[in-house]
């Protein structure tokens, strides 16, 4: 199984941004792709974006509207969100996790983080 840990949520103005990271370990043949997603209180949990790999490169899909943007650093078992222009709406818990492929239904992915909080407030 995939171990998840994310961090870098906290308390952020209107307009302001916030760079959060998840740290992967354990990755087995059965897991090939890192989704971010976000569940604010009393709403379902939705799809963020996905990043997966393979022999011919790396794919990301973008679910915000550009508002978002998904990087990864190979060398150190990390990925990133970077969230901008940010919002009251933007407010959540966001959790990375782990599945075969990219998709946006939370349960084709098989590992979860604990996720981190996200606080968009004047």
């Amino acid at each position: 199984q995939v171990q998840l840990v994310e961090s870098g949520g906290g308390l952020v103005q209107p307009g302001g941004s916030l760079k959060l990271s998840c740290a992967a370990s354990g990755f087995s043949k059965d897991y090939y792709a890192i989704g971010w997603f976000r569940q604010a209180p009393g709403k379902e949990r939705e799809a963020v974006s996905c990043m997966s790999s393979s022999d011919s490169g790396t794919r990301y899909s973008d679910f915000m509207k550009g508002r978002f943007a998904f990087s990864r650093d190979n060398a150190k078992n990390m990925v990133y969100l970077h969230l901008n222009s940010l919002k009251p709406e933007d407010t959540a818990v966001y959790y990375c996790a782990a599945a075969l492929e990219c998709s946006r239904a939370p349960s084709d992915f098989g590992s979860w983080g604990q996720g981190t909080q996200v606080t968009v407030s004047s």
